[in-house]
């Protein structure tokens, strides 16, 4: 019988689909902003949570979990050190390569000591650091806590009293904060070191001579502004991971989805932030 009544339903027609119209793209492009916006303000939202709940727990050291901060750290700063060592070594032989290219024309391959000296400890290993973090420890902040967040263990802590931002977000960014700063003075001395080997094998200049041109004329207020760099993209590809693992909604999917915006907006921010630094520093004429 019911299958009788949907047989004599007659079959609707097929609708072509309209192609978009100027108003559709304007439509699209007005919901688009409004989302940026909206997920601009619950970023700031969260970012002043987590600076009121590290206020807090200064206030309070009995309810910082040392444990837990010394284990990110491990995870964020000793593990992560083979992989940042060999890239910025290896883009310091890049850069000395394609900078002695380019000055040899001139007979000036005696300079490639201070255009890596300078490139390195001010841009490029503090970049390069940032952007293999966020890819490497900020994508695993997202996927642990959204896999929490899946087992609605989360949901569980919020029951027995205890607060999240506190267990699971604080440890994180101390220890990113931490351990940014000394992968970026271990990234200036691999890069260093790249540039370094490939003068010596391939313009004959001796390391001595490499690291006595580079003293005098890398100053230390470049090797500061490479340091002061790292402990603001820490804060920044820590918020963003946890916050991102907090917003998974409970499925496999929903993680991946945020894992990936993670890295997206951890890399975006940490270009954004350099070059704002950039500009900063060139202002006032360091």
């Amino acid at each position: 019988m019911l299958l009788h009544q949907v047989g004599s339903v007659p079959p609707a027609s097929a609708k072509l689909r309209e192609p978009k119209s100027f108003s559709d793209l304007l439509e699209a492009l007005g919901r688009a902003t409004i989302d940026v916006f909206e997920e601009a303000v619950r970023g700031l939202n969260f970012f002043g949570l987590a600076l009121a709940t590290l206020f807090r727990v200064i206030i309070h050291p009995s309810k910082l979990r040392i444990t837990s901060v010394v284990y990110h750290m491990q995870q964020v700063g000793l593990n992560a050190l083979p992989i940042v060592g060999l890239l910025t070594f290896l883009i310091g032989v890049v850069l000395a390569y394609l900078g002695a290219k380019q000055l040899r024309q001139f007979g000036a391959d005696i300079l490639i000591a201070e255009l890596v000296g300078f490139a390195t400890v001010r841009e490029i290993a503090v970049v390069l650091m940032a952007v293999v973090v966020a890819g490497r420890s900020g994508s695993a902040f997202t996927a642990q806590i959204g896999a929490m967040k899946v087992r609605e263990e989360v949901d569980a802590m919020k029951t027995i009293g205890l607060d999240p931002m506190e267990l699971l977000v604080i440890p994180r960014l101390l220890a990113m904060v931490i351990m940014l700063p000394v992968l970026a003075f271990l990234a200036d001395i691999a890069g260093i070191l790249g540039g370094c080997l490939l003068a010596w094998v391939v313009l004959d200049i001796s390391p001595l001579t490499f690291i006595e041109r580079i003293q005098d004329f890398v100053d230390l207020w470049s090797f500061w502004v490479g340091i002061i760099k790292a402990p603001v993209m820490a804060l920044l590809i820590a918020l963003v991971g946890c916050y991102q693992g907090l917003m998974v909604e409970g499925s496999a999917e929903s993680v991946g989805q945020h894992t990936t915006t993670s890295v997206v907006q951890s890399i975006f921010l940490v270009i954004v932030v350099d070059a704002m630094f950039a500009i900063f520093f060139n202002i006032v004429g360091i």
